[in-house]
């Protein structure tokens, strides 16, 4: 990634975070919608954009706040029909429009002229539209290029979360059951946010998508059956979240690429988790282990990690976990240079690598959620089922070895 859109990248992970609490905050929401819609325009260099909320009944799109434009109605209302409807969930994130194709997704027949947009981008909350953010002109009628596009997206989730937020609270009996559940405190509203922001660390990269998110969710299982405090599990979800927040930086290629990497895409690669660090210490985040798990997630008991070379029990505890749940989930993924790993090979690799480079208590928290799973008394499964191809019986003979590979190490040492 150039100098140029790095920035953009970072004034985008910027605007995200400020959004927290002015998205919490008790006030009027068309002032925070301008917040909102000022955020993405200038992360997405638009000299002009619209924030509209989607009604059900009849379907259609109102405006709840707009800028930049010479002459809008006030509100601005886009009848829309089901194809449209359909189109606009079916969108993967922002849609440039052409004149070929303004149809497909908008209609004419409201008081505002589709053809006044450039580029817009459905808001959803768990596939459901809830509004859309439709940007026009840029300064020299310039063409909305990858990053803008990127950034658009970045910004887009946590505005539906919001807009959303605002239509369900017009009615007390919904702001009660709904609005407590997707907005129960700064920090649900930080973890929905971060969730949407690995989705879109990793959508650029085919081979990874999803990573981050597994990440999470096995770092999250992991600190839950260390019997880690409920803050403390946060913090490693949403650092695991962002764990390869640096790879914005690095060139899509290497991702694709079957052969090993030569000496500097080796070094580019390495860069992503000081680059990473770089990024998230420049935001308050509500959990101060972002930025240390971000920077060492690479590191290795051993001191043969990456990029300060730590060794032992100077790496916390915290990254430890995120590292191995990190290594676990690239083991089990198709890659381009490898095949998966099947579950229990994987787990087979990891105890060989413990205690050497990784937690041991880490790794046998990690084997007890498998053997949850594989019994079926995990409430939310871990691991997906296709996936779980090991018994309770097999979970405990590796939970043993690694007992036994623990113990002799000891043995060793002494």
């Amino acid at each position: 990634m150039q100098g140029t859109n790095l920035k953009r990248f970072i004034r985008t992970f910027e605007a995200l975070t400020d959004l927290g609490p002015e998205l919490t905050a008790d006030r009027d929401f068309r002032q925070t919608a301008h917040t909102m819609l000022t955020a993405v325009m200038e992360a997405a260099g638009a000299r002009e954009g619209v924030l509209f909320a989607f009604n059900e009944r009849p379907s259609s799109l109102t405006s709840i706040d707009a800028h930049g434009f010479a002459l809008l109605p006030e509100p601005s209302v886009i009848p829309l029909l089901p194809r449209h409807v359909q189109s606009l969930v079916a969108a993967l994130g922002p849609v440039p429009l052409t004149s070929s194709t303004y149809d497909s997704f908008l209609s004419s027949n409201g008081n505002v002229a589709p053809e006044l947009f450039k580029c817009i981008c459905p808001l959803k909350v768990r596939g459901k539209l809830t509004g859309l953010i439709a940007l026009g002109r840029r300064p020299g009628d310039a063409l909305y290029e990858e990053d803008a596009l990127d950034a658009f997206q970045v910004l887009s989730h946590y505005v539906a979360l919001a807009v959303q937020n605002h239509t369900l609270s017009q009615t007390l009996a919904q702001r009660v059951s709904e609005n407590l559940r997707l907005l129960a405190s700064l920090h649900g509203f930080y973890d929905n946010a971060l969730e949407a922001f690995a989705i879109a660390i990793d959508v650029k990269h085919v081979n990874i998508h999803g990573h981050s998110l597994r990440v999470g969710r096995y770092a999250q299982a992991i600190g839950e059956a260390l019997g880690m405090d409920p803050s403390s599990v946060a913090s490693l979800r949403s650092a695991a979240y962002l764990h390869d927040i640096g790879m914005v930086a690095i060139d899509r290629r290497i991702f694709g690429k079957a052969a090993g990497l030569d000496g500097d895409e080796s070094r580019e690669m390495r860069d992503h988790t000081v680059i990473g660090h770089q990024i998230v210490s420049q935001v308050q985040f509500p959990w101060p282990q972002i930025p240390e798990i971000v920077r060492w997630h690479h590191e290795r008991a051993d001191a043969s990690g990456y990029p300060d070379g730590l060794h032992g029990d100077e790496i916390p505890q915290a990254v430890r976990i995120v590292a191995l749940a990190d290594t676990f989930d690239a083991m089990i993924s198709e890659r381009p240079y490898r095949s998966r790993m099947s579950l229990g090979v994987a787990l087979q690799e990891l105890i060989r690598l413990t205690p050497q480079k990784y937690d041991p208590q880490a790794l046998q928290a990690l084997l007890i959620q498998v053997r949850r799973d594989a019994i079926g008394t995990n409430h939310l499964p871990v691991f997906d089922r296709d996936a779980l191809n090991l018994s309770a019986m097999d979970v405990d003979q590796l939970a043993s070895t690694l007992q036994h590979r623990v113990s002799q190490n000891r043995l060793f040492l002494t």
